[in-house]
């Protein structure tokens, strides 16, 4: 496994080290000691799918206040997303800033999403399916999240998203207080 930084602290990208023949190639998605050694959550408690059926679905941006803050590893294992994470930890020194990339099929890269960060993504291509590895179960009540065009955070989409659940688009402005900064200190 390759690991790049982001501008974003904590958040990496993460690429294949494949080794391969004529036949294909042959490579790990996942391991317990090199994510422990990069400082990486290493724990996985759940395996998540999302299909995105249309061009332009945007899902995001979610997150989990603590004690369930999560991590995601995210793949795409089916057409192509546009990957962003955003920091929410008020004593992070990327606090409010994002980072995006493509993932696709084809690329195999896979964006490592630290607690205390929003995530979501645009679909790039029909029938896009994302995959993710999480160290933590979902907590309803304690779900968050943040539009997806909030001015606060500038986030440069790719394209204009042309499907969006009415929960994503109903995220109130950045708030703070409402969004559980607080929460979030010390997830760094």
């Amino acid at each position: 496994m390759v690991f790049r930084e982001t501008p974003v602290a904590g958040a990496r990208l993460i690429d294949l080290e494949k080794r391969g023949d004529d036949r294909g190639f042959f490579a790990r998605v996942f391991c317990r000691k090199e994510m422990a050694n990069q400082g990486l959550v290493s724990d996985i408690l759940q395996i998540n799918t999302s299909l995105s059926v249309q061009k332009g679905t945007l899902r995001g941006m979610h997150y989990q206040l603590a004690p369930s803050a999560e991590v995601k590893i995210v793949r795409c294992i089916r057409g192509a997303l546009f990957d962003v994470v955003l920091d929410l930890r008020p004593d992070s020194p990327s606090f409010c800033r994002w980072f995006g990339a493509e993932l696709s099929a084809e690329n195999r890269t896979m964006m490592y999403v630290p607690k205390g960060c929003a995530h979501g993504f645009l679909t790039l291509e029909e029938n896009t399916e994302a995959f993710y590895l999480v160290d933590s179960a979902y907590a309803p009540d304690l779900e968050r999240g943040v539009r997806y065009d909030d001015l606060q955070f500038g986030i440069v989409w790719p394209a204009a998203p042309a499907e969006v659940s009415q929960k994503d688009r109903s995220w109130p402005d950045f708030d703070p207080a409402w969004h559980g900064v607080e929460q979030l200190r010390g997830l760094t």
